[in-house]
């Protein structure tokens, strides 16, 4: 397979070079080019050989440049090749779970490796061919982020809906023994894979260890869209306390044996058992941020710091409204409190938005809709409504739910400010 050059950034080693649009992209120094994948890893030599078929047929072309520099191709789109859809029916899954008449982009299942290198997604292994196998060992791809849920293959297929998912698991295995580095998810359904399950998936996990860098065990979301799907409930608070418990303790073990916990417990088993989240150094690296595992400890870290290390200023106090949803909220009140402590003037409140579009079991930030925050929030006087990032999509122009910034400031008659999920951005905001 060979992939059709779109364009040529002007001036670069590929314009030099006289190569252009139309041009096929056949092989670098005699390695095939499939993806993105294929192009990122051979372009990184300094001394390339570009097969080429144009229009005039085949053409090689010799380019030297600095070691990683990009020579300036581009292509259709950034995989330069089809995203590959999830082949799983996972009975949790939250895609299945979401209304109709959304934008067609969030109904598409992605499982593709190249994404989990890329962009950090996670995959199930399920969707790995044996090529791709290969080409991961070979290129020595790491690390992987794998939604692993249970590491009983029987519970596995019944969970994702695949009979090869059990199957699948060996490749955890293989990847270890080849040095691939893993950073792994436990999705729990209540029933299904907590309890002797989870400390089974747990203590499997944890042997792989150090290839398996870390695991995060997160709690299954439901939302009021669940017609015709497997029956599943939310976890009780103290099924949540068990929960805490079994990875706390597991933790422990591998703290103390390896220096590393390995397996953390996501933020939001501690928010629904009422327990106090543990402090940033609890997390290590921090690797499992985008599972919400640490990310409270490290907000409310940043912004400690930052307002220890601020010295007096005169804060304008600017009457601002801080949106969020219902989890978060507790603790921008708190964040909140403490800088009105030390800068009076500071006059700002929280508001958490109840997800009314999804569900009032859905509490994180990131699925609140501009709907949502339309029907429930105000101007009442504030000046300005300061919102997370997460709320927004990757481009960071629009809400799940297709409404925009703008429209918010429009309807509701005040600026909106969104802000990066930083303890010391928060701050800052507060203080201008």
């Amino acid at each position: 397979m060979a992939v059709t050059v779109k364009s040529v950034i002007f001036g670069s080693p590929a314009w030099k070079k006289k190569i252009t649009a139309g041009d096929v992209l056949v092989s670098i120094n005699g390695h095939a080019i499939e993806d993105v994948l294929d192009y990122r890893f051979y372009i990184t030599e300094p001394q390339l050989t570009l097969l080429l078929d144009t229009f005039k047929g085949n053409r090689t072309v010799r380019i030297r440049k600095k070691e990683y520099e990009d020579i300036g191709l581009e292509f259709e789109t950034y995989l330069m090749d089809k995203q590959q859809k999830c082949r799983n029916n996972c009975i949790f899954c939250f895609i299945d779970q979401m209304p109709k008449g959304l934008r067609e982009s969030l109904y598409f299942k992605d499982d593709d490796s190249r994404l989990s290198f890329l962009f950090g997604n996670y995959i199930t292994l399920t969707n790995l061919s044996d090529h791709e196998i290969e080409r991961i060992l070979a290129m020595h791809i790491s690390p992987i982020n794998i939604s692993v849920h249970t590491t009983n293959p029987e519970l596995r297929c019944k969970m994702m809906n695949n009979r090869f998912a059990g199957e699948t698991l060996s490749l955890l295995h293989r990847f270890a023994e080849a040095g691939i580095r893993m950073n792994c998810q436990l999705v729990l359904c209540p029933g299904w894979n907590d309890g002797e399950e989870l400390e089974r998936s747990i203590h499997d996990l944890a042997a792989l260890s150090p290839a398996v860098e870390s695991v995060a065990v997160v709690p299954v979301g439901l939302t009021k869209y669940r017609e015709g799907l497997t029956s599943l409930r939310p976890f009780t608070a103290e099924e949540a306390v068990k929960v805490i418990d079994t990875v706390q303790h597991f933790g422990d073990c591998m703290l103390a044996a390896t220096g590393d916990r390995v397996v953390y417990p996501a933020d939001e088993w501690y928010l629904l058992a009422g327990r106090q989240i543990p402090d940033e150094a609890f997390y290590g690296d921090m690797s499992q941020l985008e599972n919400g595992v640490g990310l409270i400890a490290l907000l409310r870290s940043e912004f400690t710091d930052a307002l220890e290390n601020t010295e007096e200023v005169t804060a304008k106090g600017t009457k601002t409204l801080l949106v969020t949803g219902m989890a978060a909220a507790p603790l921008l009140e708190s964040l909140v409190a403490l800088a009105k402590e030390k800068f009076p003037q500071i006059n700002a409140q929280v508001k958490a938005v109840r997800n009314d579009f999804f569900g009032e079991t859905i509490t994180v930030a990131g699925l609140v809709t501009g709907t949502d925050i339309l029907k429930q929030v105000t101007a009442g006087g504030f000046e300005r409504i300061l919102m997370p990032d997460v709320m927004l999509r990757h481009e960071g122009d629009r809400f799940l739910d297709d409404v925009t910034p703008q429209t918010l400031e429009e309807k509701i008659g005040v600026p909106v400010l969104v802000l990066p999920v930083d303890g010391e951005a928060l701050l800052t905001a507060l203080l201008q």
